[in-house]
């Protein structure tokens, strides 16, 4: 049987505590679809709203968008989203993603992605 080094340890209880943290959020989302928000946020106005056809959905039939554009939003298999402009960072809602995109644009326009 294979010795259990302090590397694999700690290994197990980081998954572990990943795996509890996220999973309260991820289950808290799973049937609910994302509330609808129209704010100004750091001068730029985001919406998020159930798509109606059209554009990139790949957020579950929902659509972001920052001063009218439609900003690329993807929900994770957990729950959490992410975008074109925040690939990397997922947050546990649209308009968190929004704002984070808003954050990263720093006062930059969103350029709309071209569609296929």
């Amino acid at each position: 049987m294979a010795e259990l080094t302090r590397r694999h340890a700690l290994a197990s209880a980081a998954a572990v505590a990943t795996t509890v943290a996220v999973a309260p959020q991820a289950s808290a989302h799973d049937h609910h679809s994302p509330d609808i928000f129209d704010e100004v946020y750091k001068g730029r106005r985001i919406q998020g709203r159930p798509a109606s056809g059209g554009g990139h959905h790949h957020g579950a039939g929902y659509a972001v968008f920052i001063d009218g554009v439609e900003l690329h939003v993807m929900r994770n298999a957990d729950g959490s989203w992410i975008s074109v402009v925040s690939h990397y960072a997922p947050v546990p809602t649209p308009k968190a993603a929004a704002r984070a995109a808003v954050d990263e644009l720093q006062g930059a326009p969103l350029v709309p992605l071209p569609a296929n």
